[in-house]
């Protein structure tokens, strides 16, 4: 079927192909009588704007990129189905890479997007991202970006993060609350401020309660299954096994659990657990995982509308932070056996 064209529907009612392009842009010096039938009188031959001739013309290419670190977990995905909801309402298209974890391709993802004339980008950073010097150059030279989850403190934009502090904070009060005192903290790469504030969260709870630790009870464990595995062995090899772990993240949680499981050790009877990020495996995993439940999807949208702030005023808007609370469920990897 042939496209139909500005020049067809200017053909069809005898009119200037100017008057219809007024028509479709909603330009003043143009009568509502006329619009209205130009516009009926398209719709009729179906007519529908060419996009990429649309993107030249508003100088915006109605694509929105996200960054995201992996797509191992449930938490990302559930970020970006938050995001596509706003985003598609707003016809944006949502274009989605992965950095697996690895910051140069993390640096070539941006660098992508950024040459496909992305009206704006979210980003996650990744576990090994160190220099923001391309981030922080965007957002000098007006590029809308907006950053999530794992953000970094020194570029000032618009972020949204989950309150890591306080729910670190409870969690590990949880395991003392249970009676457990030898409590060791898995944590994530101490250059990601969430690692560092969930980090803090354990330290305070601990110092609160008075209960007397180490430097060798923090571990930087890495945030994978098998960086959970590893410590765990390493500790236990060593005969340094905790009464109580809480761990960065449900991965490094679970990997613990089936290492312990591995050499006989039971879980809670022998070391509880708890984790975070509330991952679909949490209450699969025998016993279930007690875990620190995130707001996913509200994070996405609040992320997305956020972007869309930025593109609306041309990057004038200002620059917010988001802090989003969440809960605890507790489940039987936690509670001590009476």
């Amino acid at each position: 079927m042939k496209h139909v064209t500005i020049k067809d529907v200017a053909k069809r009612l005898n009119c200037s192909v100017s008057s219809v392009s007024r028509a479709f842009n909603d330009k003043y010096d143009i009568r509502k009588e006329t619009r209205d039938l130009i516009l009926a009188t398209a719709k009729e031959m179906g007519y529908s704007p060419n996009p990429m001739a649309k993107s030249l013309l508003k100088q915006c290419s109605n694509q929105i990129g996200v960054v995201v670190p992996e797509f191992i977990n449930s938490f990302f995905p559930e970020v970006i189905l938050g995001i596509q909801k706003v985003l598609l309402e707003k016809k944006y298209q949502v274009l989605i890479t992965s950095s697996n974890e690895n910051s140069e391709t993390e640096m070539e993802n941006l660098m992508n997007m950024e040459d496909s004339m992305v009206d704006g980008i979210i980003i996650s950073v990744s576990s090994e991202t160190k220099n923001i010097d391309y981030l922080t150059k965007m957002v000098k030279e007006g590029f809308p970006v907006v950053m999530f989850n794992r953000v970094n403190e020194e570029i000032p934009i618009s972020k949204v993060i989950f309150n890591d502090y306080k729910w670190a904070f409870f969690a590990t009060e949880h395991l003392i609350e249970q009676g457990y005192r030898n409590i060791y903290h898995f944590s994530g790469p101490q250059h990601l401020s969430l690692s560092k504030n969930r980090m803090n969260g354990f330290r305070d709870a601990m110092n609160k309660h008075k209960l007397p630790f180490t430097s060798e009870q923090i571990i930087e464990t890495g945030l994978l299954i098998e960086d959970g595995e590893r410590i765990i062995e390493n500790l236990i090899k060593k005969g340094t096994i905790p009464e109580a772990i809480f761990a960065m993240n449900d991965p490094t949680a679970i990997g613990a659990m089936k290492m312990l499981k591995k050499y006989k050790l039971k879980i809670p009877e022998d070391v509880a657990i708890v984790g975070f990020s509330e991952t679909k495996l949490a209450s699969l995993i025998e016993p279930a995982l007690t875990s620190v439940v995130q707001p996913t999807y509200e994070m996405g949208m609040h992320v997305a509308n956020l972007l869309l702030k930025q593109i609306e005023s041309d990057c004038h808007a200002e620059v917010e932070t988001i802090v989003l609370n969440g809960k605890i469920n507790i489940r039987e990897s936690s509670v001590r056996v009476k």
